[in-house]
């Protein structure tokens, strides 16, 4: 393989902006569905690594193996999450694969439902926040399991 360049060292600004941004995406919102949301896009995205990290944090928090399993056939297994996960993983879907279908009015009118427009707007934002760091794993070939946030 091709070394890749090593994203936080070589575009510092970039990355500082991107990690603020991320923590201002969070803020207000559920710690455990800010996880479920990461975990279902990364799936999408197929990032191991982001996966691996954000798997990892989910357990640390106190999310349940189980729950951890199901994320990926949420749609089947709708008694494990809320409403509430449930319509945040919906949007997630349809923000992260915008390209296939757009973010259908349905998809949006049930997020809308389940959150108030400021926590919306949160979980927008924590939705790009996520795509982007899933890209900048991919493309940089980041190895699950060697997760550097301790340095930061």
């Amino acid at each position: 393989m091709t070394n890749r360049v090593n994203f936080a060292k070589t575009a510092p600004k970039a990355f500082k902006a991107l990690i603020g941004f991320d923590a201002a995406a969070r803020a207000g919102l559920d710690p455990a569905l800010v996880e479920l949301v990461q975990i279902r896009a990364s799936q999408l995205n197929r990032c191991a690594y982001c996966l691996h990290m954000h798997t990892s944090d989910a357990r640390k928090a106190g999310e349940s193996e189980e729950r951890l399993h199901m994320v990926a056939v949420w749609h089947e297994a709708t008694s494990f999450f809320s409403e509430k996960e449930q319509a945040a993983l919906a949007l997630t879907e349809a923000v992260t694969l915008v390209s296939v279908g757009g973010v259908p009015d349905d998809v949006y009118a049930r997020a809308a439902g389940q959150f108030d427009e400021a926590e919306l707007a949160q979980l927008l934002a924590l939705i790009f926040t996520i795509n982007t760091w899933n890209r900048i794993a991919i493309t940089t070939a980041k190895v699950p399991g060697t997760d550097e946030r301790v340095a930061r």
